[in-house]
């Protein structure tokens, strides 16, 4: 009797902790998903809450209207802008550079990266020169830039070229000498050819490190995009920013820098959302 009853017993707590667990999880469920719309509702907010403390902190009169326009003003410069039919052909320009510049330099710090990574010479000979050249930032070549090559195109792309290069060549490296090397010499001992084992051992395996450091690399391309065009030139976004800047034309500088801002974050996004499609093991 007892038997049966210390049983009933255990059944009935077992039962009991089943459902508490069931209904834990259920009331947990709803938390997590009041807490993930909570995320989105602040995330969408936050931006329409600095503009308006923008507007508001700028009218109040703590500040000077003319040095910290207002939100307002500065859309209507924007537009002022894209009226005049110069915004299209400044964002062009700007567009042209970037990608060209992070195309170039890319290509470049891939191909330096697997070959400093994979072989110990090349590594050895080159390694040494590019830690030393790459914590100097591209601005400050901006004077000798001006000397070499004028106020010419190739100018500008050899600034954008230099500060993708390094960050792309640094992943690529290290990508490189993260791969397996049991699996290089498996690849090597059954007669693989070396182009064949760099191209689907080497360069797969570091694909993820290279992916990362591109991305790095195309917000860096705008960083270097600004000392590009203050090297010299006739049609950009940070072209014209100097130019209003001259012209105390401040809405037009600020709307400018967020149009900077906007292209960078969107070409981010683009990078991120083509990485994913290209690196799906990670």
């Amino acid at each position: 009797m007892e038997i049966g009853t210390r049983t009933a017993m255990q059944d009935a707590t077992s039962a009991g902790r089943e459902i508490a667990i069931r209904t834990g999880g259920r009331a947990r469920r709803p938390n997590s998903v009041r807490l993930r719309r909570l995320n989105i509702l602040v995330g969408a907010l936050s931006l329409p809450l600095f503009v308006c403390l923008w507007e508001l902190v700028s009218r109040s009169g703590a500040v000077n209207m003319v040095l910290f326009p207002p939100p307002t003003v500065v859309a209507a410069a924007v537009l002022e802008w894209i009226r005049s039919g110069q915004f299209f052909g400044d964002l062009l320009a700007s567009l042209f550079r970037v990608t060209t510049g992070f195309i170039m330099g890319g290509a470049l710090g891939i191909l330096l990266g697997i070959l400093t990574g994979q072989f110990p010479v090349v590594s050895s000979l080159l390694s040494p020169l590019f830690h030393i050249l790459r914590p100097i930032p591209p601005i400050a070549f901006v004077p000798i830039v001006i000397l070499w090559f004028g106020l010419s195109e190739a100018g500008k792309l050899f600034l954008v070229v230099w500060g993708v290069f390094f960050t792309v060549w640094l992943s690529t490296h290290i990508g490189v000498q993260k791969v397996d090397r049991g699996l290089i010499r498996a690849a090597l001992m059954l007669g693989t050819p070396r182009r064949q084992m760099l191209q689907e051992i080497v360069l797969l395996g570091a694909l993820p490190y290279i992916v990362v450091g591109l991305r790095t690399a195309v917000s860096i391309s705008f960083y270097t995009l600004v000392a590009a065009e203050l090297a010299g030139a006739f049609a950009g976004i940070v072209y014209r920013i100097e130019i209003a800047q001259q012209n105390l034309q401040t809405g037009q500088v600020m709307g400018g820098l967020a149009a900077l801002g906007l292209i960078s974050f969107v070409a981010d996004r683009l990078f991120a959302a083509l990485a994913e499609r290209i690196v799906w093991w990670r």
